[in-house]
């Protein structure tokens, strides 16, 4: 990043000025010199040098013209979004799904690849290169890439645990080994941290002071969001619910269970699944479905008790394939579950019940291509 312009000089006033207009233009699209203009309450003379700065650093461009009224249309601008990109990428043992990102946060196609080989610098050159072709983007524009693991990333050593599903991906040294091989940013995370993420900006999470997402798939996840924050613990292994002993007065739900993961867990779920006669993504007989659903519900509110005792949630949201597939029908019956020892308690669906893993990462990385525009615009007013 550039020095950047003292505090009062014609360079920092420049700067602000071009940032203001280039915030406005992700955030309202398309639009004019003169409204530019009014909504950052800078002169015309003001505005059109903003333009001009931005279009001569390749930041903007004309995307057409806006009617004016009575007057001749005006050049409408919009923000050169390919020139700064991320990639967003969720994979787990047999695949990865990946997908551009770009500055106005707009949605491009997901790509879904299987895997062979396995390497890190191998699976992410993979997802890049997916993306890119989906999207019709040029690989080098891609500044990082956010990536969803089924495992924990110690932010102190660089360091991953509960990577059962990344074979040939080394436990220590991952994120700078990434960055050496790649030459863009990496950032790692937790896949239910990532989906938390998803809930709080386009889920069931928005509204609320936290929540708490007990994520069900083939393992099980917590993710704790406290007021935005999503809450990793020290080693960044904060979640890990799946290891849970089963309580001695769960264990006639099923007696051959030891933890959490034994009970609620992908294999758990598909077991229940067939033997209610229904598929492996619960689809069959809507009274099957129900009998398994009402099952499944004594099960998950094992689940949840923990974690209204230790963390007393505003909001209990149930995601993961198993909590997308169940949907409300699971929240309601859970909830019940729990009312005689807890109380009324809030419990729901996923808001987010496709990709939310990918939306979590996409929700970070905008911010990181946003930053890397806004960094542009400190070199250009130097």
């Amino acid at each position: 990043m550039a020095d950047r312009p003292v505090r009062g000089t014609p360079g920092w006033l420049r700067e602000t000025n071009d940032r203001t207009a280039l915030a406005l233009l992700l955030e309202h699209g398309v639009l004019t010199r003169t409204r530019i203009g009014e909504l950052s309450g800078l002169s015309k003379p003001t505005a059109a040098q903003m333009v001009s700065r931005l279009e001569t650093a390749g930041l903007i461009h004309v995307v057409g013209e806006v009617s004016a009224g009575r007057g001749p249309n005006a050049a409408g601008y919009a923000v050169r979004t390919d020139r700064m990109l991320g990639v967003a990428v969720d994979i787990d043992a047999t695949s990865l799904r990946s997908t551009i990102v770009d500055a106005a946060g707009a949605e491009h196609p997901i790509a879904v690849t299987p895997l062979a080989a396995r390497t890190p610098e191998a699976d992410l050159r993979l997802a890049i290169d997916a993306a890119c072709s989906a999207a019709s983007v040029d690989p080098e524009r891609v500044r990082a890439v956010c990536v969803g693991v089924q495992g924990a990333l110690d932010p102190r050593t660089d360091e991953l645990t509960y990577i059962e599903t990344l074979p040939g991906w080394p436990k220590r040294g991952i994120r700078h080994r990434l960055e050496d091989a790649l030459g863009i940013a990496v950032h790692i995370d937790n896949d239910v941290n990532l989906a938390a993420i998803a809930e709080r900006t386009d889920g069931a999470g928005r509204d609320t002071a936290g929540f708490a997402l007990l994520w069900m798939g083939d393992g099980l996840g917590l993710a704790v969001d406290q007021a935005g924050a999503v809450h990793r613990g020290a080693s960044g292994g904060a979640g890990e619910i799946g290891y849970l002993p089963i309580p001695r007065a769960a264990a006639e739900l099923d007696p051959a269970a030891a933890d959490l993961q034994d009970l609620i867990g992908g294999p758990a779920v598909a077991e229940l699944a067939a033997a209610h006669g229904l598929s492996g993504d619960l689809l069959g007989d809507e009274a099957a479905r129900e009998a398994l659903v009402a099952e499944l519900a004594a099960r998950v509110a094992v689940g949840v008790v923990p974690v209204l005792a230790l963390l007393d949630p505003e909001l209990v949201v149930l995601g993961g394939p198993t909590g997308a597939a169940c949907g409300p029908r699971l929240a309601e019956l859970v909830a019940a579950e729990l009312r005689d020892a807890w109380g009324e308690r809030a419990v729901v669906a996923t808001g987010v019940p496709t990709h939310p893993v990918l939306r979590g990462a996409r929700e970070h990385l905008l911010g990181e291509v946003r930053e890397a525009l806004f960094d542009e615009v400190s070199r250009i007013a130097v």
